[in-house]
């Protein structure tokens, strides 16, 4: 599942949805009082260097033989949230995501354009509701003909 394993990196919601703490609670050093807004950062903790070595280089290799996945069940990384505050479309998501990579691989090759190296590409993204590159990618899509 390459496309779960880049969502470390880019997660589709860098802040989760807000929810609110039901009683007064001493986290990290910090008192955080029953009624405040909690929002999570799942951007950040999938590039925490006390969680992950190397958290900015992309290396799906990292979850082999590794229990870790993105159903929520292992606060280090969290795309779509965690346990019962998780996306409820989780698996949906995946599979589409999933089915709708596979048909395009299956069915073209892509390639950079001619005047366009692999090294030169702007991986920057901006923030918002949802991750999105600064810069679009553009690539040259050759149908098959198997």
């Amino acid at each position: 599942m390459l496309s779960s394993k880049a969502l470390r990196l880019h997660t589709p919601a860098p802040l989760l949805i807000s929810r609110e703490s039901t009683q007064d609670v001493k986290l990290m050093g910090y008192d955080i009082s029953a009624g405040t807004q909690v929002i999570i950062n799942a951007w950040a903790i999938g590039r925490d260097p006390s969680q992950w070595e190397e958290p900015e280089t992309f290396c799906p290799e990292r979850f082999l033989n590794n229990s870790i996945d993105y159903r929520g069940h292992n606060f280090e990384y969290i795309p779509f949230g965690a346990r019962r505050r998780g996306c409820p479309g989780i698996h949906f998501a995946i599979v589409v995501n999933e089915l709708a990579l596979a048909n395009l691989v299956y069915k073209y090759d892509f390639a950079l354009p001619e005047e366009v190296k692999g090294e030169e590409l702007d991986m920057t993204e901006i923030t918002g509701l949802v991750l999105r590159r600064k810069s679009p990618l553009l690539v040259v899509a050759t149908p098959r003909f198997d």
